[in-house]
């Protein structure tokens, strides 16, 4: 058993209005350092085989075919054993 563990961001061209909002926010509260926030989504797949790269494999294959918006996001993932 194998744990991917996947990080979804917009590209950096893309345009992130929720990222702006809460760098807004932020700033509202006095953190006047942060000069930039970018909003993504996280996800975990718990993959149910003995090879690694049959693992990952099967995360990146997921990550085109539906997690990831391959025109305006980018992914990144690391694949580890599980104890389960």
């Amino acid at each position: 058993m194998y744990v991917a563990k996947i990080l979804i961001t917009l590209r950096k061209t893309i345009l992130d209005p929720q990222g702006k909002a809460v760098e807004h926010s932020l700033k509202s509260l006095g953190y006047d350092s942060i000069k930039d926030t970018r909003i993504g989504k996280y996800v975990e797949l718990k993959i149910d085989e003995k090879d690694e790269s049959v693992a990952r494999t099967i995360a990146d294959e997921a990550c085109r075919k539906l997690l990831a918006n391959s025109v305006m996001e980018d992914y990144s993932f690391d694949v580890i054993k599980s104890e389960e």
